[in-house]
């Protein structure tokens, strides 16, 4: 996406436009999405610049989408005759359709202080908010029924999924207006949604998993125990990834009154060891509770997370 001159913010295009002028990547490249204010236009700019590089397949909305011709039998409805196959083979064909599955599905972001932090200004919470959205915008243009939970040390607002176009900004205003803030228990937030959510869906869990992994996937598994699908996409900042630092710094916890002055060299292989084996046993106990997990760096673009997503739905609905 290129900058408009003198503007300070870019211009949208949409992509038919924008097809011929622009990388695909820039949709998604994070230092552009900043840059655009509304929660709403980044969550368009970021779908429509997926769907400009995908099957038509991966959009369809229709509550029936057409499967195979058959031969038409005395009682069909005529209605359903194909005309453009008499035309060809001079003789009657029913299009005959396969009716669509629709999902109701809870998108679970996770708003604690941790996920406050930023890069170049550019936080996690930013980064999930966006793709929180991203989905929204997306699931209910497949005419599907999306709701959102916020938490950090508790459920902070649930609101009930619908299938409803316009239901998109209340989902947003939450967003928006919600700051990164308070100590992380997802864990917990994962045990007590297990019991509270009655009817079983979709459950998105958007965090950067910075809590006990034995609680979180204690709760991840009563979920799954209930009939629940889940995607988790893990989100973490790239100075959490490959730890950058190189002069003695201060490393201040983002929830606790917590500061440690420390040489950046004596702790960087035993932090990053840490860390691998943390995303290690979160993706083998997902993958053994048959629960989708996918690692997202912040500084990379939103459409490896929509893709999952997109590989998912079509799966769900050809069950």
């Amino acid at each position: 996406m290129n900058e408009a001159p003198n503007s300070k913010y870019p211009k949208y295009q949409g992509p038919a436009e924008a097809s011929s002028r622009t990388n695909r990547f820039d949709y998604f490249d994070p230092a552009v999405l900043a840059k655009l204010k509304k929660l709403s236009l980044r969550a368009r700019v970021v779908v429509d610049g997926v769907m400009m590089g995908i099957h038509p397949s991966g959009t369809r909305g229709l509550s029936a989408e057409f499967e195979e011709h058959r031969e038409y039998s005395p009682g069909d409805d005529v209605r359903r005759i194909d005309w453009k196959a008499y035309g060809r083979f001079d003789r009657y064909f029913i299009r005959e359709y396969r009716q669509r599955t629709h999902l109701k599905a809870y998108l679970v972001v996770d708003s604690s202080a941790s996920m406050g932090y930023a890069r170049d200004g550019w936080s996690k919470f930013d980064y999930g908010s966006t793709l929180a959205a991203s989905l929204a915008y997306l699931m209910l243009r497949q005419q599907d029924a999306v709701g959102l939970i916020t938490f950090a040390a508790g459920i902070e607002r649930i609101i009930a999924p619908r299938a409803i176009h316009g239901y998109l900004f209340a989902l947003l205003r939450e967003l928006e207006g919600r700051k990164p803030g308070g100590q992380t228990r997802t864990g917990a937030v994962l045990q007590e949604l297990a019991g509270t959510l009655k009817r079983r869906g979709l459950i998105l869990l958007i965090s950067d998993l910075l809590d006990e992994p034995e609680e979180v996937l204690k709760g991840l598994r009563q979920l799954r125990c209930r009939g629940n699908d889940l995607i988790l996409f893990h989100v973490l900042d790239q100075d959490e990834l490959v730890f950058p630092f190189k002069d003695s710094t201060v490393f201040q916890d983002m929830e606790e009154d917590l500061k440690v002055l420390t040489d950046p060299h004596t702790v960087r292989s035993a932090y990053l060891n840490t860390l691998q084996s943390l995303i290690r046993r979160y993706r083998d106990a997902c993958a053994s509770e048959l629960i989708d997990y996918c690692l997202l760096d912040t500084s990379q673009g939103l459409d490896r997370a929509i893709v999952r997503y997109l590989t998912w739905r079509e799966k769900f609905r050809h069950l």
